[in-house]
């Protein structure tokens, strides 16, 4: 796959722009498919210059499951759940679905060896403080609980399938006799 700097992004993105040439125009006058115009246009317009760098993200199994419950939740396409979590290609979240619906959360586990880290920089940040709950404002607290119910969601799933691999360990175990 070709991969394209910035300057030429932000090029083709001002063309399209300006008025004068729709996305099929501007794709066919610089070798490209509408679908790469239109796509980097919407990337930004979300996020400006910097939606158009190369992100080079690695996410982890808690961020997956929260994107493909929010997508789900909101009816979003992939194109709307990509901008507004900043992740850079469709392409991550349509994968990360099908693992998903394949495996559960176990199958978004990366199997790269180390840790992922959550790309946290363009997603909106709420901070809540260590108060009591009802100290926090309603705001803080849907969020904190938002972000527990994601937190169990996923460790609630991720012991069924341990609790499922355990049971089928047993049931291939061979029987003691004379017990």
């Amino acid at each position: 796959m070709a991969k394209y700097d910035e300057q030429f992004k932000l090029e083709v993105v001002q063309q399209y722009l300006s008025g004068r040439s729709g996305a099929k125009t501007v794709a066919n006058a610089h070798g490209l498919e509408k679908s790469m115009v239109r796509r980097w246009v919407a990337a930004y317009r979300a996020w400006g210059t910097d939606g158009l760098r190369r992100k080079g993200a690695h996410y982890d199994a808690v961020f997956k499951l929260e994107v493909i419950e929010r997508m789900r939740r909101e009816q979003w396409s992939l194109s709307q759940t990509a901008a507004f979590f900043d992740v850079r290609s469709t392409d991550h979240i349509g994968r990360w679905v099908r693992q998903y619906d394949a495996g559960g959360v176990d199958a978004l586990v990366s199997r790269r060896g180390h840790h992922d880290r959550t790309m946290i920089a363009k997603r909106p940040k709420v901070v809540v403080p260590d108060k009591p709950d009802d100290e926090l404002t309603d705001e803080q607290l849907i969020e904190k609980q938002r972000k527990e119910l994601v937190y169990l969601r996923a460790e609630n799933a991720y012991l069924k399938k341990l609790d499922a691999l355990i049971q089928q360990k047993r049931a291939a175990a061979p029987k003691k006799r004379g017990s």
